[in-house]
This record gives C-alpha cells, sequence and structure tokens, in this order.
C-alpha cells in the first residue's frame, strides 16, 4: 500500500494559505513599477497607486490578522482522532420545589486520550442564584457561604461551584453509578466500558419547568491539566432510557450538552516525550534531541545514582502535580525508544521500549500511538494489546498500544521498575517495504495523546551503502599491484 500524509483541514474554507498567496501575488502584481519610476506620471496616477497600495494593504493586514486569530482553534483539531471529544451530557430527571434534579454523564470519545490520576475537575458558572442541595457520586471542593439559608444547609453556594469524582469504596449510599473512580476515565479506544464517569446533582433556587430553567455557562475541564477548552450548553433532545427489560422507554425532563476539545498547545508549551532510535544495521543510537521537553527543570532534578534518587517520601505527588525529573539530556518525562531488532525474509522485529523519568507520577492506562506504514500488516504484539486506528478509509498506518490489563497497564515512576516494553512482528510487503531513508522508524508518536517529539530526519541510524565504494581501499589495491609488479620485475 502506498503510504499518504493526511492531512489535517485548513484553518478556513475563504482564508486559507492559498488565499493569502493569491493576495499577496495580486498586491504585486497590481501596481505597476513603472507608475512610481516614471518622471513622466502625473499627480493623479500618483494618487490613484497609493490609494490602490493602502487598500491592499489593509486587506492583506486583516488576511494576516485573521490567520493567527483561528491558528489556535485550529490546534484543537487532531488528524489521528478527529471526532474525539468529551461530551458532558445533563439530564433532568425530575421537579423539586425550588429546582431539578439532573444527572450528569461525562463521556470520553477520544480514542488513544485518558484522563489519568488525579483525575478529572469540572467547574462551571450558574446563569442565576443557584445553590447544590446535595450530590450523589461526586463532591464540590469548596462549600461556600450558605449562612443565609437556615435549618437545611446546601451542599454548595458558591457562584462557581468545582466538583471532583469520589475515590473508591465510598459506602453505598453515596454511590451512583459509573462514579468513584477517583476521576480516572479510560479513553473510547482503550475500554468503552471505563470511558464514563458520572454523578447525579440537585439544584436549587432554579427553575422548576423547561422554559425557566436557565443553562450553566463558561463550563472548565481539567483532565487533570489545562488542554481542554469546552464550549456553551447546548439543549439536545431528550435522552431516551430503556428499562431493564427493554420493553419500556422512558425519557428525561429536559437535555443539554457541552463539548470540550483537547489542544496540546494549550495544555504545555513544550512536549511531554521524545523518541529515541536505534537498530541492528547501525551501532550508532539516535538519541532524544537536546532538551526536547524544555529545560527549565534542569536545576531541580534527581541524579538517577545519587542518594537522594533513593530518599523516603520523594515519590509522594503534590498537590500542583509539579513533576520531579531524572538528569537527563532531553529532561522529558517519558522517552519511547524503537529499536530495529531482526530482519527475516518474510518478517522484521521491532522492540519498543517506554521509560518514566518522572519520580512522583505512576501512569494508569497509558496509551502509545504510533504511525508507521507497515502497520497495517502487524503480525503480532507480544507484551502490549494493539488496536488499529483507521481515522481515514483509504488510509490504515496508526495503531494503538497499551498495557495489558492487571500486568503492565500501570507504569511505574522513575527508577528500576518505570518502563515498559513490548516487541513487534510485522510481515514485509515487498512493494513498499525498505530500510533506507528511514521508512523503518514511525513518522509519529504520541504518549497519552501528547505528540513526542522525533529526532531530526538526517540523525536516523542510515542503512550502509553497499554500492558505495572507499577511496582508501582503491589505493591501498593500486599500491600493492604496483609493488606486486616491481617485486616481480
Amino acid at each position: 500500500m502506498k503510504y499518504e500524509q493526511p492531512v489535517g483541514k485548513p484553518f478556513s474554507k475563504q482564508y486559507s494559505s492559498a488565499n493569502i498567496y493569491f493576495s499577496l501575488s495580486f498586491f504585486s502584481s497590481s501596481i505597476n513599477a513603472n507608475t512610481f519610476l516614471s518622471p513622466l506620471c502625473s499627480c493623479q496616477e500618483l494618487g490613484t497607486s497609493l490609494n490602490i497600495l493602502k487598500q491592499e494593504m489593509k486587506s492583506i493586514c486583516g488576511l494576516v490578522v485573521l490567520f493567527f486569530v483561528m491558528l489556535p482553534h485550529a490546534a484543537a483539531y487532531d488528524p489521528l482522532d478527529p471526532t474525539g471529544n468529551i461530551t458532558i451530557k445533563w439530564d433532568v430527571v425530575s421537579w423539586t420545589a425550588d429546582g431539578y434534579v439532573a444527572s450528569v454523564t461525562m463521556s470520553n470519545f477520544q480514542m488513544y486520550r485518558s484522563i489519568v490520576s488525579p483525575g478529572w475537575t469540572l467547574g462551571w458558572q450558574w446563569a442565576k442564584k443557584e445553590v447544590i442541595w446535595s450530590m450523589v457520586g461526586a463532591q464540590t471542593t469548596e462549600q461556600g457561604d450558605c449562612s443565609k439559608f437556615k435549618g437545611n444547609v446546601p451542599h454548595c453556594c458558591l457562584r462557581k461551584p468545582v466538583v471532583v469524582d469520589l475515590l473508591p469504596g465510598v459506602p453505598y449510599n453515596q454511590q451512583f453509578s459509573n462514579c468513584c473512580k477517583a476521576g480516572v476515565v479510560s479513553a473510547w479506544g482503550q475500554d468503552p466500558s471505563s470511558s464514563v464517569s458520572a454523578f447525579q446533582v440537585s439544584v436549587g433556587v432554579a427553575g422548576t419547568s423547561n422554559k425557566t430553567v436557565k443553562l450553566p455557562m463558561n463550563f472548565t475541564l481539567l483532565g487533570p491539566g489545562l488542554g481542554y477548552t469546552c464550549g456553551p450548553a447546548k439543549v439536545v433532545p431528550s435522552t431516551v432510557y430503556l428499562t431493564a427489560d427493554h420493553r419500556r422507554k422512558t425519557q428525561a425532563l429536559m437535555t443539554w450538552n457541552v463539548t470540550c476539545t483537547y489542544s496540546q498547545f494549550l495544555a504545555a508549551k513544550n512536549p511531554k516525550c521524545c523518541v529515541s532510535f536505534s537498530s541492528f544495521y547501525n551501532q550508532s543510537i539516535t538519541p532524544c534531541p537536546k532538551c526536547a521537553c524544555g529545560c527549565q527543570n534542569k536545576n531541580n532534578c534527581v541524579v538517577s545514582d545519587s542518594k537522594q534518587a533513593h530518599k523516603k517520601g520523594i515519590n509522594t505527588p503534590r498537590k500542583d502535580n509539579v513533576p520531579l525529573l531524572q538528569c537527563t539530556h532531553h529532561m522529558c518525562p517519558i522517552r519511547v525508544h524503537w529499536h530495529v531488532k531482526l530482519n527475516y525474509k518474510d518478517y522484521w522485529r521491532v522492540k519498543i521500549a517506554v521509560t518514566n523519568f518522572n519520580y512522583r507520577m505512576n501512569y494508569t492506562q497509558w496509551t502509545l500511538v504510533a504511525q508507521h506504514p507497515n502497520l497495517n500488516a502487524i503480525t503480532q504484539v507480544f507484551s502490549f494489546d494493539y488496536k488499529p486506528l483507521v481515522p481515514y478509509e483509504a488510509i490504515n498506518d496508526t495503531g494503538m498500544f497499551y498495557g495489558m490489563k492487571f500486568y503492565n497497564d500501570l507504569l511505574m515512576e522513575a527508577g528500576p521498575q518505570g518502563n515498559v516494553q513490548s516487541e513487534v512482528l510485522l510481515r514485509k510487503n515487498k512493494d513498499t517495504f525498505t530500510f533506507k531513508h528511514g521508512w523503518a522508524f514511525p513518522r509519529k508518536v504520541y504518549f497519552n495523546g501528547d505528540e513526542c517529539l522525533l529526532p531530526p530526519p538526517d540523525a536516523y541510524p542510515f542503512l550502509p551503502n553497499s554500492a558505495k565504494v572507499n577511496s582508501i581501499t582503491i589505493s591501498t589495491m593500486v599500491v600493492s599491484a604496483l609493488l606486486f609488479l616491481f617485486i616481480i620485475s
């Protein structure tokens, strides 16, 4: 199969790079240079030319400004997961004397990006002066000032409540379906049954009908860090429920959805992982680029063989999730190493190793996505689970690796146990298979949904070229032949 690089969506149908190029070309061609250079030009012609110049400059400036304004929004588009998002659905299940009871469901429709520990944090702003009387399956981080309420005190009186999931093992009367997982949510492509989190909330001092209810605003989602941008709540057709015997349908009284999308540029200024390469046909190892993930933590890192690395409490996470990295030249929390191990007649073997250099972070339900033209002929994966990702029907060159449950689905913190590895066997396609020009190495690598920084192409392990003639060898042979002729003569 011929490999083709997938192309993402343009920034705009009206203001693409081709349109900007056309505008620049039109600008350069619309002004006649002779008008300015000719001494015989009239003042009227000069004024007309200056007006044209001003109009073209305004047009170009507008296009450039629009281009940069739309750039952050286009960054949220993932070409390998074009429909991936997190959808938060509010179902009003009953009305109360001063409000309603709603079931809130958070569904992760991203194929390979999960929400890891310490879990999600959801916030919003009430449209009026609503309060939360009670919650099941979740809780707010603060109660706020509820002094105006006498007798029955609400669970939260904040105008902008912040909600977190409950921990596993809470009493049954505080649990709700798909709750109490410490906010950890699997990716849809990895485990659909664990890609949902839900809770129930009782809202007071609110509307008591479809016409009087005001939708919450300004939703925010941390998963667990920055990166998600949520749109406004939109009323959608009411959710339909089936009874246990599947013979009766009921529906919510009112439903609205909130869609949140992820952008790696909003999550962090620098990459969170890097990739290194090696092969059996070359003794050199291509390391991760220097300061691949930024060197801002260079003065606060731990040397692997120092006493500090074995100090008690070094693996204790902090509330602000500040990492404590092992001192490396790349200063990345995660390094993915791709090694071309063996070459058979009809197959070739790759070894993939993922190493954690963060002393304060365990990665639960991690995922690794690779884009390689030969993944359409993958034969066996030995120590990881594997699932092909086909965002486009004509291209099957992307696959997701993830840990086997209860075996290596937990990537431990930095140290002797802080790595997972597996080998992959791929069948050769005689029409496209080659080891030349870095073909054996992936085009893109993602860890937990974030794209990793690859080495520059000119640093890849190169294949020795047997057709290349060594000039030193030729000169040695010539000298030896001349010496031989001199001796026998």
